[in-house]
């Protein structure tokens, strides 16, 4: 007979879950593997709120196993460390974003691009090394490998800071690889929510001109006058659309939900790229004759290596960067959930795990 989650490991660990595809989060007893050689204990003080969270919980990408506990934006402090940890001490403020673990060897590992590793272990919903499940940061603690730990910025804000673990590197890493980052480079943005007022931020930092585009013109103000965006397209607004026609180098696609291509693809320049980072639950159309006559791509980013994401971090931590947040205690977390998926935020909720908690 298989153990339970609160028999699995000798260490005990406290959480909210979901049991079922309604999503509904609750207390949760469970237990966290001991801290090997290689690893790092942390007590979670933060984590933020992730609309993957909210696929998860819900089962709408098809492989959610319940329990599941979510959660992968975490920011805590070091509370053990392993014989063969070299990088961190007890003490220490780190962070853990969307995989703990992979196998390590494959040419992606290789080339620190973890997050593509086909062995990859995500931070949540998950089978690890051992063949237990991994559960997310709505929880007091966690075990993690070293590798997999990011040390947290001392001048960065832990609340605001925790959405860049996910939100910020799966904006800060296509910018990157796709050669959006250079200044005086146009990109376009498309939604404005947790992933796109990030993308906003760090493309300002870098020296981009940035476009925001939003089927909300209500959302005109802040993007211009508080995030900065140098322009506002309404997506509706054929005629504002149609100016914008052929003037973005790249655009980022932050949105979730189904929506066309084709108008989005009209924004690019000859050889422009569109970079989907939102992941809809069904497939969109994708029209081909404009790749074809104007050299166009479409191209996918998940979140970056380890060694980009603490790049990030650094970057972020320079550049003020943090993303604008709601704290929320673990008791609100399913009000959260329903606001969420109305996009009623601005932009990230984060929860405060370390006061709102209790074992």
């Amino acid at each position: 007979m298989a153990m339970s989650p609160a028999e699995e490991h000798p260490q005990k660990a406290f959480g909210w879950a979901a049991r079922d595809t309604t999503g509904v989060l609750s207390p949760f007893n469970f237990s966290r593997r001991s801290t090997g050689p290689k690893d790092v204990g942390i007590k979670i003080l933060y984590c933020g709120v992730c609309h993957s969270d909210l696929h998860f919980l819900k089962n709408e990408w098809g492989f959610s196993v319940y329990p599941l506990v979510p959660g992968h934006e975490i920011v805590g402090v070091v509370t053990q460390v392993g014989s063969s940890v070299r990088k961190f001490r007890v003490g220490d403020t780190v962070a853990v974003g969307c995989m703990v673990g992979g196998c390590d060897e494959c040419d992606d590992c290789i080339n620190k691009r973890e997050s593509y590793c086909r062995k990859s272990i995500l931070t949540y919903n998950d089978l690890y090394h051992d063949g237990t499940r991994t559960y997310g940061g709505y929880s007091d603690e966690t075990v993690v490998e070293e590798h997999y730990v990011l040390g947290f910025p001392d001048g960065l804000p832990m609340a605001a800071g925790a959405p860049l673990l996910c939100a910020g590197i799966t904006v800060y890493s296509p910018m990157k690889y796709f050669g959006l980052s250079q200044p005086g480079t146009h990109l376009g943005v498309v939604g404005l929510g947790g992933l796109g007022h990030l993308a906003v931020k760090f493309a300002k930092a870098f020296g981009v001109k940035v476009t925001v585009i939003s089927t909300s013109p209500g959302k005109r103000k802040e993007a211009v006058e508080e995030l900065g965006a140098d322009a506002f397209i309404v997506s509706r607004d054929e005629e504002q659309m149609k100016a914008a026609m052929a003037t973005m180098d790249g655009i980022i696609d932050t949105v979730s939900a189904q929506h066309s291509l084709l108008p989005l693809l009209d924004l690019l320049k000859h050889h422009g790229k569109l970079i989907m980072v939102g992941a809809p639950p069904e497939p969109l159309d994708l029209p081909i004759f404009p790749l074809l006559t104007g050299r166009k791509l479409v191209a996918g980013s998940a979140t970056g290596g380890i060694e980009e994401t603490q790049e990030m971090l650094y970057f972020a931590s320079k550049h003020n960067i943090t993303a604008d947040v709601e704290v929320i205690p673990m008791k609100y977390i399913n009000v959260a959930m329903e606001r969420l998926a109305k996009g009623d935020v601005k932009y990230r909720f984060v929860i405060d795990i370390a006061n709102t908690l209790p074992a």
